[in-house]
């Protein structure tokens, strides 16, 4: 019995030891995001990061537990053959898991989740276009070498005998005091013998997100994520549902009243429209809001030419979030995305569709993969007629990593304006992809290799803008510029809310005249604003806003992973949802958006259940 029950306590315990190790290891690795970090602080991230150590090592110690009572039973090879089979198994998953998180971090700023496992399985090409060959292969070898290690540690440790365990001769006894053990490794897994069971929440500590960051444990924040994907009218249940649609009531688009003027943006009724979707664009690449100059000029330039959104705001992290919330006004989630979910996308609305019914002919021009995430499904329930991607342009121009470069994009989409009849008024949507790691563009203009992508797509849009111009469509024309999202510039990113603000801006022919609206608000507003303008209906879009109704609240969401932000002009805040704790909380009215943020999530949480 003793030899049984030590080497299930050290089975237990060394899972723990390989977990602390990994803290230390990480925060090396990311030495520069922990360059004022002391000795205490690595001892602060380990002694609070043990709680999800404790919990997975459970996890993982209960099938070697199992394993154990049977050994009291019979001393089969079959049994020494599975335990060598499942910590092989183990310290691969292990070494994926950590080497992977150690990878994304640096892109992300987050922990891992399922995340990934979606992006790759859409387009394993795409999933890895973000880095170099020579990234990816380092990464590989890295995973092998340290699922060796583990192994070897595993082989050491727990699975080579010096003596074989012998069938004990109270096999029930000892077998009982086994399952007693084992059965006690629900205590750490749940997390104690509280109400709340365990989850992130447990690790966070500090005020300083990145150690908060530190100290979780990327393999449970993994199976946690992976396992909280589909119940959805579960998740973020922060109050009654009565009280959540009161509040929620109070943050929907509103009728416009009589006595309301709304600016008219537009000089004519029925333009042809092109939305423009730039790749990671963020307002810190413009000289405009007080960002770099020199590197966006063009988009600058059309800043003073154009109707510029002062406060606009990105409703997430990711394109596919992006995507769905410039196209359908449904904000990005934070623990999944919609486009996974086809079933789901094929009932949200959209402004294709409501184009589409207003007589507009629809075309979507992108130089990547539009099988990506799901994007063909998501774009053809949409509406689009007609997808341009990848494999529509032939291999000699598809030199970038994901595919057509941005100006052999606009060529194309130039090249078929001319050439082909157009049918009047159409909706064009352009995704750019060029300001995307790993930052390689046929452009030299800037020595530094981020920034200098971002100016090659911002001159590839001002390239294409200048020749529409001389075009007769040009006077019956909007263009629309928003990013799908910010990232890549700047890095880090201290303040949450500098992490999500980004340009909206609408140029062309049909604009009446410049100006600057000041109006606090997100992607997911641009659906019941622009129809609107349009004079058609909006009423199906449930969580967008009309920008430009007096009578209706203005306010920006935005979420990422970890958080959620709500913002307006006297409350800017954001909620950590791993901590439960706000993060973020500034303005003259401090903590007003608290209840009304938690009420949207909860509200967004119930519509995509009923999707």
């Amino acid at each position: 019995m003793k030899k049984r029950i030590i080497q299930f306590l050290t089975t237990y315990f060394l899972f723990v030891l390989l977990f602390v190790l990994q803290k230390p290891i990480f925060m090396v690795y990311y030495h520069d995001l922990y360059t004022n970090t002391s000795l205490g602080d690595y001892f602060r991230v380990v002694w609070h990061g043990l709680p999800l150590d404790l919990s997975l090592a459970g996890y993982l110690t209960a099938i070697p537990g199992i394993l154990l009572i049977a050994s009291a039973w019979t001393n089969s090879s079959i049994l020494r053959r599975i335990r060598q089979g499942y910590f092989g198994i183990i310290a691969f998953a292990m070494a994926c898991i950590f080497i992977i998180d150690l990878g994304l971090y640096g892109f992300w700023g987050f922990r891992l989740d399922a995340t990934p496992i979606f992006y790759f399985f859409s387009s394993p090409k795409d999933a890895i276009a973000s880095v170099s060959f020579w990234f990816v292969l380092l990464g590989i070898l890295a995973i092998l070498i340290y699922a060796a290690i583990l192994y070897c540690i595993f082989y050491c440790v727990l699975i080579r005998e010096k003596k074989p365990l012998k069938i004990p001769y109270r096999r029930q006894n000892v077998s009982l005091a086994l399952l007693l053990l084992t059965a006690a490794l629900f205590i750490p897994i749940r997390g104690g013998f509280s109400v709340s069971t365990m989850n992130l929440s447990k690790v966070y500590f500090s005020q300083d997100q990145r150690m908060n960051h530190a100290a979780i444990n990327p393999a449970f924040s993994f199976m946690y994520s992976a396992t909280h994907q589909n119940n959805f009218d579960k998740q973020y249940r922060f109050m009654d549902p009565k009280i959540a649609d009161e509040l929620f009531a109070e943050m929907v688009d509103k009728p416009v009243a009589a006595t309301d003027s709304i600016p008219q943006l537009l000089n004519t009724q029925r333009p042809n429209i092109i939305f423009i979707i730039l790749e990671s664009f963020s307002t810190h690449l413009m000289e405009t809001f007080g960002g770099q100059p020199n590197v966006a000029v063009n988009m600058d330039k059309f800043a003073k030419e154009g109707v510029l959104f002062s406060h606009f705001y990105g409703s997430s992290f990711r394109t596919d979030r992006g995507l769905a919330s410039i196209i359908s006004g449904y904000p990005g989630q934070p623990s999944t995305s919609i486009m996974k979910y086809p079933e789901k996308t094929d009932k949200l609305p959209s402004i294709p569709r409501s184009l589409k019914n207003a007589g507009y002919s629809l075309e979507y021009y992108y130089g990547g993969d539009a099988d990506f995430t799901n994007m063909r499904s998501y774009l053809v329930s949409s509406g689009i007629e007609k997808i341009i991607s990848d494999k529509d342009f032939p291999l000699s121009e598809r030199t970038g990593k994901w595919g057509a470069q941005d100006h052999v994009l606009f060529q194309r989409l130039m090249k078929d304006l001319k050439e082909e009849k157009q049918e009047e008024p159409f909706l064009k949507i352009v995704q750019t992809s060029s300001s995307h790691e790993p930052f390689e563009v046929p452009f030299h203009r800037l020595d530094d290799k981020v920034l200098n992508s971002f100016a090659y797509a911002d001159s590839c849009v001002g390239d294409f803008v200048k020749q529409y111009q001389e075009t007769p469509l040009w006077k019956n024309t909007l263009f629309v510029l928003v990013p799908d999202h910010q990232g890549a510039y700047p890095y880090p990113i201290e303040n949450p809310l500098d992490g999500q603000t980004i340009p909206l801006i609408l140029i062309g022919g049909a604009i009446k005249q410049p100006l600057v609206i000041d109006t606090y608000a997100s992607q997911i507003d641009i659906a019941a604003t622009l129809l609107a303008q349009l004079g058609l209906p909006h009423d199906e879009f449930t969580f967008s806003k009309n920008i430009l109704n007096p009578g209706s609240p203005h306010f920006a969401y935005f979420t990422r992973p970890d958080y959620f932000g709500m913002i307006t002009a006297d409350n800017q805040l954001v909620y950590n949802l791993d901590a439960n704790t706000v993060q973020l909380d500034e303005g003259t009215a401090k903590g007003a958006n608290l209840e009304k943020g938690k009420a949207f999530l909860q509200k967004l949480y119930d519509d995509l259940a009923k999707r």
